[in-house]
């Protein structure tokens, strides 16, 4: 097996700091102290992929788009080509990829999110290349991407045959402002695996009842600190809080009080107190409670909060499981098992999170 990998070493920067995204937000990312996450996610799915294929033939591209991660996974890549400049772009991703597919190699794995997906789609046009992406960016719309970056492997190193999926991508400037329009960039050869998360779906049931509910008894527990996740679900909760929130961002709410909107991953853990608790909701389609859409809700803040999930019974109809991809796979691990979700004002529903 001949795979070719490429990092973008950026993807996913902004997620913490509160930039829903990278997208011409490099400089600023930095300066608010946003670190990278993607060539950590990279390592994990390398040394995975070693232990399953040390066989394999990897080629890759110079430093910071690969060619570390591969050799600390104990690869001898081949390093076919390099960056052009101090800051990577996508015409350094499709470089990569139309070098790889030159070299004659078997996929493509590249690590970054839905613009590096429509990147690496737009390169391999006109090819029968497959690619597969090991998740990194802060969206994920894509339905190219593995769940987890072990899962990713466990894809390299056993896949049989592939099909065409979407690649979907979104104006950054538009999400950040609320408006989330995701565009079909392409359509590409991708791997045929359980482990492969589906295109986002948008939309669901009616929420009011829940939204209400769980309202109530956010009010009746004075003195605790509430992070109010993103999207229309938990929107709704904001609304019965009386308050407009960030549809796609992060809210602090504690006694009667937003005390933070659109807050990053440093001021939630500012503003924890003695109790806290996360209203999150599932990401239609694709089951993910944690690191897709929320990265400000790191490790950290997660460990010292208690969690409570909502959706409406149509989101979960559509839902088949719970998943959580935090960067710490401990954390990701012991999030694991049933949990109630709450889809009513009163009722719960038994879900696994695998």
């Amino acid at each position: 097996m001949h795979v070719g990998f490429v990092l973008n070493p950026i993807a996913g920067m902004g997620g913490r700091v509160g930039l829903k995204g990278t997208d011409e937000k490099v400089t600023e990312a930095r300066e608010r102290g946003a670190e990278p996450r993607a060539p950590q996610r990279a390592e994990r799915a390398l040394a995975e992929l070693a232990e399953r294929r040390p066989d394999a033939e990897v080629s890759t591209w110079g430093d910071p788009m690969g060619e570390q991660e591969a050799r600390a996974a104990g690869y001898d890549p081949d390093v076919l080509g390099a960056p052009a400049g101090e800051e990577t772009g996508s015409e350094d991703t499709q470089a990569a990829v139309s070098t790889f597919v030159d070299a004659g190699v078997d996929l493509v794995l590249f690590v970054g999110g839905d613009g590096t997906a429509a990147d690496v789609a737009e390169a391999l046009e006109g090819t029968d290349t497959p690619m597969l992406g090991i998740p990194a960016g802060v969206k994920v719309y894509s339905s190219v991407f593995a769940v987890s970056p072990e899962d990713a492997a466990y894809i390299v190193a056993s896949y049989e045959r592939t099909e065409r999926r979407e690649v979907m991508d979104i104006d950054e400037d538009e999400y950040r402002e609320g408006e989330v329009n995701p565009e079909l960039r392409a359509v590409a050869q991708v791997p045929v695996a359980e482990a492969m998360q589906s295109s986002k779906q948008l939309g669901g049931g009616t929420v009011e009842a829940l939204a209400e509910g769980v309202a109530n008894d956010i009010r009746a527990e004075p003195g605790k600190t509430y992070v109010l996740g993103p999207g229309s679900t938990v929107g709704t909760v904001k609304a019965e809080l009386d308050f407009e929130g960030s549809s796609i961002g992060v809210d602090i709410w504690r006694d009667g009080e937003v005390i933070v909107k659109d807050a990053t991953e440093e001021e939630i853990l500012d503003e924890l107190g003695e109790e806290n608790v996360i209203v999150v909701s599932p990401i239609g389609g694709q089951g993910f409670v944690f690191g897709r859409g929320n990265p400000q809700l790191s490790p950290a803040v997660i460990r010292q909060c208690d969690v409570t999930i909502v959706a409406s019974r149509a989101k979960l109809d559509g839902v088949s499981v719970l998943r959580a991809d935090t960067d710490d796979p401990e954390l990701d691990e012991g999030l694991q098992g049933w949990w109630k979700v709450r889809v009513g004002k009163f009722e719960t529903r038994m879900m696994k999170l695998v």
